[in-house]
């Protein structure tokens, strides 16, 4: 795509469903506290399955096109984009913030514009698997999926749970490909956590002034229930991975004896596919446990790579952030397959602070992949809970991978567990599949 000679225009809401451009205002994009110019090069076309939402209470935050300076859209609610998976959003959606106004639900809010006759967003596609692409899931094929894996599994709680829930009332993508017998098969199971996460999309206490966008898992699989459902996957799925850990439920590693014998029943009846934990790493002893079974591919999701900004946001009970370290050091330990859920907040990820950190982390793990995921929160909302007044000093992401990328040249960049097609190199996936 050609580099744009000009910001696209700022949008704003009339607080009806209308979307409008103001052509007085060039937009603008937030990094940290701070609304910014966005480089014409940092622009693309919202890409297909993105979709925007109006801010209530907010102001948007543009660049007046005669003088130059900034100042507010006073036309209506601010707007930000949803960009979907496989995408990276280098910046946020600026506004000044009312007195009244709600928190924002748990959705990442990247910064939107329009220029000759399209929807533009500051991204960059960090993923080429196409896995959860709206063009690929086919309502009536995953409609079928359903019915034949509920009438299969008449009995199994986990696939009844992937199917009402997951799948068909709150379109997991995940969920999906399985249902379309594909791909990542998603494991659910620990209905409990040992981390109040402020920004957890399963469970929200009832004082607080958002809500969780799902609910959470409400019974503990047996062993049985697991096998059951994940070999037939590993045995016929195309480029299959089973993962447990889901945004459906609590801390995976609470249940790590029941997952420990699934492995090991499990690799008892096949050898393909990869099997994939994701969890906020924070019991390594129990990841070495499960390494010891079969597992060979671990995901840990932080918020940071430095301990002052991770335990603030995941307020971990009875575990530090030194044990995720430790985590994806043993699975590295034993050859296997280690990434970090890394929560991208524009400004604060791509800090000078947060980048020697990342790569003290990036080290002494032996990472082999960074999944660059948008943080699906209210920014105002999270940097007050956490305390962050100043996030220092700004590199700018694009820059930040770039540093990156060279200086550890082995390091995977990307968005989704990979198949284990894909870590031996033996890789090409298609919607054929």
């Amino acid at each position: 795509m050609p580099v744009l000679k000009q910001s696209p225009y700022l949008l704003y809401s009339d607080g009806k469903g209308n979307i409008y451009e103001d052509t007085t205002l060039y937009a603008t994009g937030r990094s940290g506290w701070d609304a910014l110019p966005v480089p014409y090069a940092e622009w693309i076309v919202l890409p297909e399955g993105g979709s925007l939402y109006e801010l209530p209470g907010r102001k948007g935050i543009g660049i007046d096109v005669n003088t130059g300076e900034m100042r507010l859209c006073e036309k209506g609610w601010a707007v930000a984009a949803f960009i979907p998976p496989a995408y990276t959003g280098l910046f946020l959606a600026p506004y000044e913030t009312g007195p009244n106004a709600p928190t924002l639900p748990l959705f990442c809010y990247t910064a939107a514009g329009w220029l000759n006759e399209k929807f533009m967003v500051p991204a960059v596609r960090i993923e080429q698997d196409i896995r959860q692409e709206s063009k690929g899931y086919i309502s009536d094929t995953i409609q079928e999926g359903v019915s034949k894996f509920l009438q299969s599994y008449p009995h199994n709680r986990l696939v009844k749970h992937l199917a009402e829930n997951c799948c068909l009332t709150y379109h997991c993508p995940a969920a999906r490909n399985y249902f379309m017998g594909r791909w990542e098969c998603p494991v659910p199971t620990s209905p409990a956590c040992n981390a109040n996460c402020i920004g957890c999309i399963s469970f929200q206490p009832l004082d607080e002034t958002i809500v969780s966008t799902q609910d959470r898992l409400t019974f503990k699989p047996s062993a049985e229930e697991i096998t059951e459902f994940t070999v037939p996957h590993l045995q016929t799925a195309p480029y299959p991975i089973i993962s447990f850990g889901q945004g459906c439920e609590g801390e995976p590693l609470l249940m790590w004896e029941t997952i420990r014998q699934s492995i090991l029943e499990i690799r008892k009846h096949t050898d393909r596919g990869s099997i994939n934990i994701n969890t906020n790493g924070s019991k390594p002893d129990a990841v070495r446990a499960l390494c010891e079974a079969g597992l060979n591919s671990i995901r840990v999701s932080t918020n940071s790579a430095r301990k002052h900004i991770y335990e603030p946001y995941y307020r971990p009970n009875n575990y530090v952030f030194e044990d995720i370290v430790e985590s994806l050091k043993v699975v590295r330990g034993y050859g296997g397959w280690a990434s970090i859920n890394y929560f991208v907040f524009p400004g604060m990820t791509d800090s000078v602070e947060e980048y020697e950190a990342l790569r003290k982390l990036i080290r002494e793990t032996d990472l082999t992949m960074i999944q660059w995921r948008n943080f699906n929160i209210d920014p105002d909302w999270y940097l007050g809970k956490i305390g962050v007044h100043d996030t220092g000093e700004i590199m700018g992401l694009k820059q930040l991978m770039e540093l990156i990328r060279e200086e550890f040249p082995t390091l995977k960049f990307g968005y989704f567990n990979p198949p284990a097609e894909r870590i031996t190199g033996n890789f090409e996936m298609d919607f054929a599949h």
